[in-house]
């Protein structure tokens, strides 16, 4: 009995070894995919998406959501993502709607690296919400122009350039036309806008450039969505300005085009804000679009290596977002180009903060530290299509430059016919400090100091 007993004892301990051992390649085993399961977490870099597919502004809102959206994709199914975390894209249909915009953001805002708005009424209204929720808001070209001040709006970026910047720009392609500055003394430049935030942004600034170069200026306010334009362009064909400008949007830009060539308004004297300038706004005037402009901060088509990638490995494995003849009209090179600088300021993030596991506010300083030069957008399949950019603390617009772009109606493509304008800073230097200041007297904001 003892024997057996002893017997039974011994083939207990083993046993105990056995199950020890056991548990201890479990513990093991478990030590090695703690980290899997948690990379694996961590390949959520969530870059939502603010659409608008629908209503009156869908068919310029349809081919930029799918440029931008195209592009992660393209980090996805090339690259892996971003440094080899991969990208989700969450979308909402805000249907250009400031209060439907702003419950999108609520709805994704949990996990978000950066917003894209899409629309200057939207930005306005997320600006407040930055700060308390360190979510940094990219309004690319658009937004409040005031936000390129860094040291009172720490979580709004609006770089290459503002409605300022290019307010100013487009005056300066006017000067080049007359003959220089001192010829627009006498002139008239008349600007047709959308009766909304977006729409009378460059007033202010078109006003100060009146009062110091001599020109007539006068406002022609169209209201939402822009079909009814007859009244406008009567009053443009009795009092007969020498340029016409136009901040429009949506189905607002195609009636205006084809309201001006029924006046017989030369297009060649008609230039578009940057989203007047596609081509669903000059295609519905067939010929008689000839020759009309528009500002551009980056180049039309799809001739770049980008393209190609985005040809190949995102329509090419059934994940592109629209039609693959559409890729690289100008709407979708602008979410693009929207999209590769937000990646890229979310890579800069990784970088400087040393983790892949980045946070809305590192991103933020990713972005405040963003340098995207000539060398890198030749890296990224981009060389020419835009310019080199630098982000400060004290300047979230960047650069400013803007160039003029023309329709040929006959080989239906936009070309660049003018150099890139520097903005002029005395000019909107003043303003911005104007407007960021009273906006910190507002909201009791006390001034960075970015030394």
């Amino acid at each position: 009995m003892r024997g057996c007993t002893a017997a039974t004892t011994t083939s207990r301990g083993e046993g105990e070894k056995m199950k020890f051992a056991k548990l201890t390649k479990v513990a093991l085993a478990a030590a090695v995919v703690a980290p899997m399961l948690s990379a694996t977490v961590l390949a959520d870099l969530k870059v939502p998406s603010m659409d608008y597919r629908t209503g009156p502004y869908a068919p310029n809102g349809i081919p930029f959501a799918n440029g931008y959206s195209d592009y992660l994709s393209l980090l996805n199914e090339r690259d892996g993502g971003i440094e080899g975390v991969k990208i989700v894209n969450p979308s909402c249909e805000t249907a250009y709607n400031t209060k439907q915009g702003v419950e999108c953001y609520e709805k994704l805002k949990d996990g978000a690296l950066v917003f894209q708005p899409l629309s200057t009424g939207i930005t306005y209204q997320l600006i407040p919400r930055t700060i308390v929720d360190k979510v940094p808001v990219y309004s690319m070209g658009y937004g409040r122009t005031s936000a390129a001040n860094g040291k009172i709006f720490p979580y709004v970026f609006n770089f290459p350039a503002t409605y300022w910047s290019q307010a100013t720009a487009l005056v300066q392609y006017i000067a080049d036309q007359e003959g220089g500055m001192d010829k627009l003394k006498g002139k008239k430049i008349y600007l047709v806008h959308h009766n909304s935030a977006y729409g009378k942004e460059p007033i202010r600034t078109l006003e100060s450039m009146a009062a110091k170069y001599g020109f007539t200026y006068r406002s022609l306010p169209v209201d939402h969505p822009g079909q009814e334009q007859k009244a406008t362009w009567l009053q443009i064909r009795r009092e007969k300005p020498d340029w016409v400008l136009m901040w429009g949007w949506g189905v607002m830009n195609q009636v205006a085009v084809k309201e001006a060539a029924s006046i017989r308004f030369p297009m060649d004297h008609f230039i578009g804000v940057w989203w007047s300038g596609s081509e669903n706004d000059v295609l519905p005037a067939g010929d008689a679009a000839d020759g009309y402009l528009s500002g551009a901060f980056h180049a039309a088509g799809a001739g770049f290596p980008v393209h190609a990638d985005i040809k190949k490995h995102v329509y090419g494995n059934g994940k592109g977002k629209g039609e693959i003849d559409r890729v690289g009209e100008v709407l979708y090179n602008r979410g693009m180009v929207a999209a590769m600088w937000t990646t890229e300021a979310i890579r800069n993030a990784m970088k400087i903060h040393g983790t892949k596991d980045v946070t809305g506010e590192m991103v933020r300083d990713g972005f405040e530290t963003l340098k995207v030069d000539e060398a890198r957008l030749a890296e990224l399949g981009m060389k020419d299509f835009t310019y080199g950019i630098q982000i400060t603390c004290e300047n979230h617009e960047g650069p400013g430059k803007v160039a003029v772009q023309q329709w040929d109606a006959k080989a239906k493509k936009w070309s660049m016919v003018s150099k890139f304008y520097e903005p002029l800073r005395d000019i909107t230097g003043p303003l911005i400090a104007e407007d960021s200041a009273a906006f910190a007297k507002e909201n009791n904001i006390t001034p960075r100091d970015c030394n």
